[in-house]
């Protein structure tokens, strides 16, 4: 017997905060893949492209950057 499905209603995620897009960049940086990251935030791809290239969250590199210097 099959379970039906159920539409779960949840909204999802269609924009990244700026604490999250510097998050994006620490965790590329570590080594994720964008698929990954975009499951961590259940976010389409195409959202963790977009701050990748810099077409949203301009800025958000930079501070990534000097969260890195700081602790390290």
């Amino acid at each position: 017997m099959t379970k039906p499905v159920v539409q779960d209603n949840h909204p999802r995620k269609t924009k990244f905060t700026d604490e999250e897009a510097v998050d994006v960049w620490l965790r590329r940086w570590s080594g994720q893949f964008q698929h990954e990251i975009a499951a961590a935030y259940v976010i389409n791809v195409r959202a963790v492209n977009h701050v990748l290239k810099e077409v949203t969250h301009v800025g958000s590199k930079e501070e990534a950057a000097r969260r890195l210097e700081r602790s390290a």
